[in-house]
Protein backbone atom coordinates (compact mmCIF):
# COMPACT_ATOMS: atom_id res chain seq x y z
CA UNK A 1 0.00 0.00 0.00
CA UNK A 2 3.04 2.52 0.96
CA UNK A 3 4.63 1.69 -2.18
CA UNK A 4 1.64 2.58 -4.55
CA UNK A 5 0.71 5.67 -2.35
CA UNK A 6 4.54 6.66 -3.03
CA UNK A 7 4.05 5.80 -6.91
CA UNK A 8 0.81 7.81 -6.97
CA UNK A 9 2.75 11.06 -5.89
CA UNK A 10 5.49 10.61 -8.29
CA UNK A 11 3.05 10.35 -11.24
CA UNK A 12 0.73 12.87 -9.69
CA UNK A 13 3.82 15.42 -9.47
CA UNK A 14 5.31 14.31 -12.90
CA UNK A 15 1.72 15.58 -14.64
CA UNK A 16 1.16 18.40 -12.73
CA UNK A 17 4.74 19.86 -13.78
CA UNK A 18 3.74 18.99 -17.51
CA UNK A 19 0.69 20.66 -17.17
CA UNK A 20 2.05 23.21 -16.29
CA UNK A 21 4.46 23.68 -19.34
CA UNK A 22 2.10 23.04 -21.43
CA UNK A 23 0.72 26.43 -20.39
CA UNK A 24 -2.43 28.20 -18.66
CA UNK A 25 -5.44 27.19 -20.43
CA UNK A 26 -9.33 26.69 -19.74
CA UNK A 27 -10.27 23.34 -20.84
CA UNK A 28 -12.49 25.19 -23.56
CA UNK A 29 -9.28 26.86 -24.66
CA UNK A 30 -7.57 23.87 -25.44
CA UNK A 31 -6.71 22.94 -28.92
CA UNK A 32 -7.59 19.63 -30.53
CA UNK A 33 -4.20 18.01 -30.04
CA UNK A 34 -3.67 19.40 -26.39
CA UNK A 35 -7.03 17.77 -25.35
CA UNK A 36 -5.94 14.43 -26.85
CA UNK A 37 -2.68 15.07 -24.96
CA UNK A 38 -4.30 15.20 -21.94
CA UNK A 39 -6.49 12.50 -22.13
CA UNK A 40 -3.73 10.42 -22.67
CA UNK A 41 -1.64 11.66 -19.70
CA UNK A 42 -4.18 10.34 -17.13
CA UNK A 43 -4.94 7.27 -19.35
CA UNK A 44 -0.75 6.36 -19.09
CA UNK A 45 -0.92 7.68 -15.61
CA UNK A 46 -3.22 5.26 -14.17
CA UNK A 47 -1.69 2.04 -15.27
CA UNK A 48 1.70 2.15 -12.89
CA UNK A 49 -0.61 3.78 -10.40
CA UNK A 50 -3.01 1.07 -10.54
CA UNK A 51 -0.84 -1.97 -10.90
CA UNK A 52 2.47 -2.19 -8.72
CA UNK A 53 3.78 -4.63 -11.18
CA UNK A 54 4.34 -2.25 -13.94
CA UNK A 55 8.18 -0.27 -13.44
CA UNK A 56 7.50 3.18 -13.08
CA UNK A 57 10.04 4.33 -15.43
CA UNK A 58 7.34 2.36 -18.03
CA UNK A 59 4.72 5.30 -16.63
CA UNK A 60 7.47 7.83 -16.79
CA UNK A 61 9.02 7.81 -20.07
CA UNK A 62 5.66 7.82 -22.08
CA UNK A 63 4.03 10.83 -20.18
CA UNK A 64 7.81 12.71 -20.89
CA UNK A 65 7.57 12.11 -23.90
CA UNK A 66 3.98 12.80 -24.33
CA UNK A 67 5.12 16.45 -22.62
CA UNK A 68 7.99 17.01 -24.86
CA UNK A 69 5.67 16.40 -28.13
CA UNK A 70 3.13 19.01 -26.66
CA UNK A 71 6.03 21.63 -25.73
CA UNK A 72 7.64 21.29 -29.84
CA UNK A 73 4.15 21.21 -31.25
CA UNK A 74 3.17 24.94 -29.75
CA UNK A 75 6.64 26.07 -29.92
CA UNK A 76 6.47 25.22 -33.87
CA UNK A 77 2.78 26.16 -34.08
CA UNK A 78 3.43 29.72 -32.50
CA UNK A 79 6.76 30.22 -34.89
CA UNK A 80 5.18 29.04 -38.17
CA UNK A 81 1.53 29.83 -39.40
CA UNK A 82 1.55 27.64 -41.88
CA UNK A 83 2.26 24.81 -39.56
CA UNK A 84 0.15 26.14 -37.73
CA UNK A 85 -2.73 25.74 -39.55
CA UNK A 86 -1.70 22.23 -40.25
CA UNK A 87 -1.88 21.45 -36.00
CA UNK A 88 -4.53 23.73 -34.86
CA UNK A 89 -6.97 24.19 -37.92
CA UNK A 90 -7.62 27.94 -38.34
CA UNK A 91 -11.33 29.92 -37.36
CA UNK A 92 -14.29 29.49 -39.81
CA UNK A 93 -16.86 32.09 -40.42
CA UNK A 94 -20.28 30.66 -39.19
CA UNK A 95 -22.53 34.22 -39.60
CA UNK A 96 -21.36 37.44 -41.90
CA UNK A 97 -23.33 40.53 -41.86
CA UNK A 98 -26.09 38.90 -40.49
CA UNK A 99 -26.13 36.11 -43.04
CA UNK A 100 -25.70 32.54 -41.90
CA UNK A 101 -22.91 30.75 -43.75
CA UNK A 102 -24.59 27.55 -44.60
CA UNK A 103 -21.76 25.90 -46.36
CA UNK A 104 -19.31 26.15 -43.54
CA UNK A 105 -21.84 25.22 -40.91
CA UNK A 106 -21.79 21.78 -43.28
CA UNK A 107 -18.59 21.69 -43.36
CA UNK A 108 -17.84 22.20 -39.85
CA UNK A 109 -21.17 19.89 -39.15
CA UNK A 110 -22.34 22.52 -36.62
CA UNK A 111 -26.14 22.56 -36.65
CA UNK A 112 -28.19 26.07 -37.04
CA UNK A 113 -29.39 24.70 -33.49
CA UNK A 114 -26.39 24.78 -31.60
CA UNK A 115 -25.49 27.84 -33.64
CA UNK A 116 -28.83 29.70 -31.91
CA UNK A 117 -27.90 27.99 -28.63
CA UNK A 118 -24.54 29.55 -28.58
CA UNK A 119 -25.49 33.07 -29.35
CA UNK A 120 -28.39 32.97 -26.50
CA UNK A 121 -25.41 31.90 -23.92
CA UNK A 122 -24.25 35.69 -25.20
CA UNK A 123 -27.34 37.27 -24.84
CA UNK A 124 -27.49 37.52 -28.31
CA UNK A 125 -31.61 36.20 -29.70
CA UNK A 126 -30.90 37.97 -32.99
CA UNK A 127 -28.61 36.57 -36.17
CA UNK A 128 -29.27 40.04 -38.26
CA UNK A 129 -27.49 42.05 -35.48
CA UNK A 130 -24.37 40.05 -35.83
CA UNK A 131 -21.80 41.27 -38.12
CA UNK A 132 -19.45 38.09 -37.69
CA UNK A 133 -19.36 35.18 -35.40
CA UNK A 134 -16.51 32.84 -35.62
CA UNK A 135 -16.03 29.59 -35.05
CA UNK A 136 -12.63 29.06 -33.37
CA UNK A 137 -9.55 26.55 -33.55
CA UNK A 138 -10.60 25.92 -29.57
CA UNK A 139 -14.51 25.29 -30.36
CA UNK A 140 -15.38 28.83 -29.04
CA UNK A 141 -17.65 30.75 -30.54
CA UNK A 142 -16.78 34.94 -30.85
CA UNK A 143 -19.59 37.41 -31.66
CA UNK A 144 -18.56 40.37 -33.43
CA UNK A 145 -22.05 42.66 -32.95
CA UNK A 146 -22.84 45.48 -36.01
CA UNK A 147 -21.28 49.02 -34.75
CA UNK A 148 -25.11 50.02 -34.07
CA UNK A 149 -25.68 46.98 -31.56
CA UNK A 150 -22.59 47.70 -29.81
CA UNK A 151 -22.97 49.10 -26.21
CA UNK A 152 -22.62 52.41 -25.69
CA UNK A 153 -18.74 53.00 -24.15
CA UNK A 154 -17.48 56.35 -22.66
CA UNK A 155 -15.34 56.61 -25.61
CA UNK A 156 -18.39 56.83 -27.94
CA UNK A 157 -19.68 60.17 -26.72
CA UNK A 158 -16.34 61.72 -25.67
CA UNK A 159 -17.20 60.96 -21.67
CA UNK A 160 -13.28 61.13 -19.74
CA UNK A 161 -12.72 58.16 -17.35
CA UNK A 162 -10.50 57.82 -14.51
CA UNK A 163 -7.59 54.92 -14.56
CA UNK A 164 -8.99 52.28 -11.97
CA UNK A 165 -6.32 49.63 -12.00
CA UNK A 166 -6.49 46.61 -9.63
CA UNK A 167 -6.73 46.71 -5.99
CA UNK A 168 -3.78 45.66 -4.08
CA UNK A 169 -4.12 42.06 -2.38
CA UNK A 170 -3.01 42.88 1.73
CA UNK A 171 -3.72 40.10 3.99
CA UNK A 172 -5.09 36.71 3.36
CA UNK A 173 -6.65 34.76 6.05
CA UNK A 174 -4.61 36.42 8.76
CA UNK A 175 -1.14 36.30 6.25
CA UNK A 176 0.21 40.20 4.80
CA UNK A 177 1.41 40.35 2.04
CA UNK A 178 4.75 42.47 2.72
CA UNK A 179 6.38 42.38 -1.15
CA UNK A 180 2.38 43.88 -2.01
CA UNK A 181 2.73 46.53 0.79
CA UNK A 182 6.66 47.04 -0.57
CA UNK A 183 5.47 47.50 -4.12
CA UNK A 184 3.00 50.51 -3.02
CA UNK A 185 5.12 52.13 -0.50
CA UNK A 186 2.55 51.50 2.61
CA UNK A 187 3.96 50.50 6.08
CA UNK A 188 2.13 47.75 7.92
CA UNK A 189 1.75 50.00 10.42
CA UNK A 190 -0.10 52.00 8.92
CA UNK A 191 -2.53 49.31 7.37
CA UNK A 192 -3.22 47.84 11.53
CA UNK A 193 -3.63 51.53 12.24
CA UNK A 194 -6.57 51.70 10.12
CA UNK A 195 -8.16 48.40 10.58
CA UNK A 196 -7.90 49.30 14.58
CA UNK A 197 -10.62 51.85 13.84
CA UNK A 198 -12.69 49.27 12.89
CA UNK A 199 -12.08 47.72 16.21
CA UNK A 200 -9.41 44.91 14.69
CA UNK A 201 -6.34 44.79 16.40
CA UNK A 202 -4.12 41.97 14.75
CA UNK A 203 -3.76 40.83 11.25
CA UNK A 204 -4.66 37.24 12.48
CA UNK A 205 -8.30 38.54 12.82
CA UNK A 206 -7.97 39.71 9.10
CA UNK A 207 -10.05 37.24 6.55
CA UNK A 208 -9.29 39.90 3.46
CA UNK A 209 -8.35 43.24 2.88
CA UNK A 210 -7.17 44.84 -0.09
CA UNK A 211 -6.29 48.65 -1.07
CA UNK A 212 -7.17 50.28 -4.41
CA UNK A 213 -6.16 52.54 -6.67
CA UNK A 214 -8.17 55.38 -4.85
CA UNK A 215 -6.53 54.07 -1.85
CA UNK A 216 -9.70 53.07 0.02
CA UNK A 217 -9.12 50.23 2.36
CA UNK A 218 -11.37 46.92 2.15
CA UNK A 219 -11.64 43.98 4.85
CA UNK A 220 -13.51 41.31 6.31
CA UNK A 221 -12.67 39.96 9.30
CA UNK A 222 -13.01 36.14 10.12
CA UNK A 223 -15.70 35.13 11.36
CA UNK A 224 -16.26 34.62 15.90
Amino acid sequence: MLLGSIRAIILFVVVVIGLRLMGKRQIGQLQPYELVIIIMLSAIAAVPMGNTGIPLVSGLFPILTLIVIQVVLSYVSLKSERARGIICGAPSVLIENGKIMEKELARQRYNINDLLEQLRSKDIPNISDIEFAILETSGQLSVILKSQKRPLVPADINLPTTYEGLPVTLIIDGHVFYENLAKINIEPEWVLAELKKFGINSFKEVLFASLDTEGKLFYQAKAK
